[in-house]
């Protein structure tokens, strides 16, 4: 059995994990933290009556219970912090916050490879994402002119999503380099062109109805091709979260993306 707390597990992600957890054979939930929640079990609450997990304010209490395994879902500030902490005790964090600096990951990385700690930031969660991803660096290599549009739900905080900003990394790894668009392009209004990365553009929606979705377009001499992936519910992101709990317990670092674990 692997012991796993859930950090966020008020959110809509946290809770979704929460549920996957308690659902999962292998699993066992020992505790979720919020520091802002009244109650001290999960029983108190109205959508768990029949299950006794303590609910931990701070991140100094989680020790009490042991965890293998810190599931995060928070917010970037938040979560940077937590991550540290796992890493420090000896607990391997599944990171599906974003928002991250690269500052951040490196020092987190550094830090697990110090204390042997296996651990995994992801971006998405979800398998078709990552496929999304590969299939997107594949098409790079072929079709340099490309621009990601990523569309999410109105309470994300990021933009652009972990996920366009990783697809750009990938696809900066084996793109040819090329400023896009004409080169006396004017903004009439400034970001109309979206953001720019190693010269592609990088689109942000955010609406309610959303979840979490992304385009790849490429364009050619003649002909265009799409690559989208689309998370219609945050039970397709479970998958990705159980196969990393599974895993990260065997490795000795931290490590970016779930196609690592693939």
């Amino acid at each position: 059995m692997i012991k796993i707390l859930v950090a966020g597990f008020k959110g809509k992600m946290g809770a979704t994990a929460t549920k996957m957890v308690l659902n999962h054979d292998q699993f066992e939930l020992v505790g979720v933290l919020d520091p802002f929640e009244e109650k001290g079990n999960l029983n108190e609450l109205i959508e768990y009556p029949t299950i006794n997990v303590p609910i931990f304010k701070t991140k100094e209490a989680v020790l009490s219970v042991q965890p293998d395994v810190w599931i995060d879902f928070t917010i970037p500030a938040v979560a940077y912090e937590n991550t540290r902490f796992a890493i420090e005790h000896n607990i391997s964090p599944v990171v599906g916050t974003t928002g991250l600096t690269e500052e951040q990951l490196a020092e987190l990385t550094d830090r697990s490879k110090e204390l042997q700690v296996g651990g995994l930031i992801a971006p998405n969660f979800a398998v078709g994402a990552v496929l999304m991803m590969q299939f997107a660096q594949k098409a790079a290599e072929y079709f340099p002119d490309v621009e990601i549009i990523e569309l999410h739900h109105d309470n994300k905080r990021d933009a652009p999503s972990g996920t366009a900003i990783k697809t750009a990394e990938m696809m900066s790894e084996v793109r040819a380099k090329k400023k896009q668009g004409h080169p006396e392009e004017e903004e009439l209004i400034e970001g109309a062109r979206g953001a720019d990365f190693d010269g592609m553009k990088i689109h942000s929606v955010r609406l309610p109805g959303l979840i979490a979705h992304q385009q790849v377009q490429f364009g050619g001499i003649g002909e265009g091709l799409t690559i989208r992936h689309d998370s219609y519910d945050r039970s397709s992101f479970m998958t990705g979260v159980a196969l990393g709990c599974e895993k990260v317990v065997h490795l000795e670092k931290l490590v970016y993306g779930l196609e690592n674990l693939l």
